[in-house]
């Protein structure tokens, strides 16, 4: 079994950063992905409120830059899905690649995107139902397209699908967006979208592909069908922390809670990004993250050598 001193879980942003911070401290480290380095914001077409990028800068270029600086300086990487953990020192990771031993984890695995749960989305997601604007937008060109959700992310996906469709509804429970102000100019300012309030999804109708939406408004009860040839969802994130409820202590929705050094309820784990509670689930706040929890991972390390 291959041994480590630091093991990290996860290639988004907090993840690299940890790579990188821990690599240059001279630490053995390995860190395990399961999908693209670079997390989530590879799916972004452009970031424009990280400092130092005055254009902005797209999520994949973004992304990139990350892995390439985070593996100049020594870090090990592979592709693998992280199946377990033991309890107790040195920690053994179980992974589809093989087991690993470390004496200290940084867990950086983020979140996926929460789905609807209604009837017909698994069966049509792929054919008319997507999760991601930036990746599938293209494909839906001069149609007339649904996003799902009031928040920064539902805002700007249907702001990006204007660009390709004839017609973006905005479904949303409540009667007012919790997206930040400039996005909300952005959108009621907008003559492609057009707003659905205080409505939720109760089904995805279509044969083989979506052809149209079951709609139910939650203050009067009315119900009514919208033909679209697209829905995108984005009513947010799910943390990737299943594997951990037995070894760690979990809030009620699953994030992992920390401490301001990012240390978890069990020694020489750590957690950071968007994964752990009450993270802001921004790319600047999980490089701070994976930062401080590289460093305490090295006086981990210092104070039990």
């Amino acid at each position: 079994m291959a041994k480590y001193e630091v093991i990290i879980i996860g290639g988004g942003p907090a993840g690299l950063t940890t790579g990188l911070y821990a690599s240059r401290a001279g630490l053995k480290s390995l860190l395990v992905e399961r999908g693209i380095f670079g997390g989530q914001i590879v799916n972004a077409s452009l970031v424009e409120n990280y400092p130092g990028f005055p254009e902005g800068i797209s999520g994949s270029q973004m992304g990139s830059l990350m892995h390439q600086q985070a593996i100049r300086y020594g870090l090990e990487v592979i592709t693998a899905e992280v199946t377990g953990i033991t309890q107790g020192q040195p920690y053994a990771i179980s992974t589809t690649e093989g087991s690993f031993e470390a004496a200290a984890i940084i867990i950086a695995a983020g979140s996926e995107y929460r789905k609807l749960g209604v009837t017909g989305e698994e069966r049509l997601s792929g054919h008319g139902i997507s999760y991601c604007a930036t990746c599938d937008g293209f494909l839906f060109r001069d149609r007339e397209v649904a996003v799902v959700g009031g928040g920064d992310t539902a805002i700007t996906d249907a702001l990006e699908l204007s660009q390709h469709v004839t017609k973006v509804h905005i479904i949303h429970r409540r009667d007012q967006l919790r997206a930040g102000q400039v996005l909300q100019q952005r959108a009621f300012a907008h003559p492609k979208l057009e707003f659905i309030w205080d409505t939720v999804v109760e089904e995805a109708l279509g044969d083989k592909v979506l052809e149209e939406l079951k709609l139910r408004n939650v203050k009067t009860g009315q119900q009514s069908n919208l033909k679209v040839g697209g829905v995108f969802v984005a009513i947010g994130l799910m943390p990737n922390s299943q594997i951990f409820f037995n070894i760690l202590d979990l809030d009620d929705v699953g994030y992992i809670t920390t401490d301001e050094m990012m240390a978890t309820s069990a020694p020489g784990i750590f957690a950071a990004g968007d994964i752990r509670r009450n993270s802001a689930r921004q790319v600047a706040t999980a490089i701070g993250d994976g930062a401080t929890a590289a460093m305490s991972a090295f006086r981990y390390l210092q104070g039990i050598s």
